[in-house]
């Protein structure tokens, strides 16, 4: 954290040397304009998003194993404190719903049993015995691993209507479902590579 309020400070400075050497600084109300937004951007990046409470979520050992369904604290992170958990890819997609390129991370059924966790939070989403090669370049599910991991969200942007999936437990942007997938459901879960984190089963 301090390392960003340093890069923000010098910033800051830099930004406020060149307004003043070019005459450009502005004052407002008999205070100054610049460095009051930046007050405001680095005071928003520090406020804590969505609200505290706890998800009913069904919990998976290490090794695969269903623990059961139980109240877990919701993970409620800053926006600063995002960027620090995640790389840029995955902080791209999960906090700013964005999309990674088809083919561009790995979406291969893995040769080992395991599960498929949140990125950021951990929350197991997928067995990957219910991934499949969809051709899309995405890793793809018929289903998740329960039902309470996550949410559905209609989706109107770039004018489609979609269902958005996201994680129950950190309100991070997944993907998408879609009904053309294989039995026993038909579903299509098209998930991005970099919001999944593979965890093989631990033997026994």
């Amino acid at each position: 954290m301090s390392r960003i309020n340093e890069t923000l400070a010098a910033d800051r400075r830099r930004f406020v040397r060149a307004a003043v050497a070019g005459g450009a600084l502005l004052a407002i109300g008999g205070g100054v304009l610049i460095p009051r937004l930046f007050a405001e951007e680095s005071a928003a990046s520090n406020k804590p998003i969505g609200k505290p409470g706890n998800v009913l979520l069904e919990v998976f050992s290490g090794d695969g194993k269903d623990l059961g369904a139980h109240q877990v604290p919701r993970l409620i992170l800053s926006d600063a404190q995002w960027k620090q958990r995640l790389s840029p890819a995955s902080y791209d997609v999960l906090r700013r719903d964005g999309t990674e390129r088809a083919f561009s991370g790995d979406h291969e059924k893995p040769a080992s049993p395991g599960l498929f966790r949140c990125v950021g939070c951990a929350t197991a989403l997928y067995d990957a015995a219910t991934e499949f090669d969809s051709g899309t370049g995405w890793p793809s599910f018929w289903q998740p691993i329960a039902k309470t991991n996550v949410f559905e969200k209609h989706d109107n942007t770039f004018g489609m209507d979609r269902i958005e999936i996201r994680c129950a437990n950190c309100d991070s942007h997944l993907g998408h479902v879609f009904d053309d997938g294989p039995k026993p459901t038909g579903l299509r879960y098209c998930m991005n590579a970099v919001a999944l984190r593979f965890v093989p089963r631990k033997a026994a």
